[in-house]
């Protein structure tokens, strides 16, 4: 995959949750991960019991559960500075996500379950996932779903006109084609690409629409 350019040493940049759950397209969460940590970011990771399941349906690996363990692993596979990536467990009830006073300004659940869906717009807060995106919502901050489910049932389409009047942001994982793909891999950085313009962070994953056109006479 293209990757961006690593920042330099020093302070991160401001830190953004990032929460996979069990719904297809873990590739999604995965590659925003990487760019956030090339970018220079911290990342306070979360990834569900279902989600596991995912990645190692739709993935060539299996990670750790162990917040510790996959924070390693993380941590190597894409060259985090110490400290960068930090994950942690479903009940981890000291994590700062966990309230308004250590979560970070930005979340984003990529991909987000309608399961998951269904929770945060009720506010059911019954894991660390959960309990987060509603920190979000009542602080006011960002907070991008990407829901990855076909068809969407009245049900799923509620609850997302719900988050969206409080404030959330919802990004499907549809992918364009206009920028022609070659590779699986050209897909998943078109949606990584959305989210991290939503986020105000830069990256060189695509051009933006219109960026060198030349108009005609």
């Amino acid at each position: 995959m293209k990757t961006q350019a690593t920042a330099p040493e020093g302070e991160f940049k401001s830190a953004v949750t990032v929460a996979l759950t069990g719904a297809s397209g873990a590739q999604y969460g995965l590659r925003l991960i990487e760019c956030l940590v090339a970018a220079g970011h911290e990342v306070m990771v979360m990834v569900s019991k279902a989600a596991h399941m995912v990645i190692a349906t739709e993935t060539d690996e299996e990670l750790p559960a162990r917040p510790a363990r996959l924070t390693e692993v993380l941590t190597k596979r894409y060259a985090a500075r110490p400290g960068q990536i930090r994950c942690f467990g479903r009940e981890d009830w000291m994590a700062p996500v966990a309230s308004g006073s250590g979560a970070p300004s930005a979340m984003v659940v990529c991909p987000c379950s309608t399961g998951s869906l269904s929770a945060i717009a009720t506010g059911a807060s019954n894991n660390l996932i959960e309990r987060a995106a509603d920190v979000a919502l009542k602080e006011r901050r960002t907070l991008i779903l990407v829901p990855r489910e076909t068809p969407f049932s009245a049900i799923h389409l509620e609850h997302m006109l719900s988050l969206t009047r409080m404030g959330a942001v919802i990004l499907p994982a549809a992918p364009g084609f206009y920028h022609r793909p070659q590779t699986l891999d050209d897909m998943i950085d078109f949606i990584v690409a959305r989210i991290l313009n939503q986020l105000g962070i830069s990256h060189t994953l695509m051009p933006r629409w219109g960026e060198g056109h030349v108009s005609g006479d």
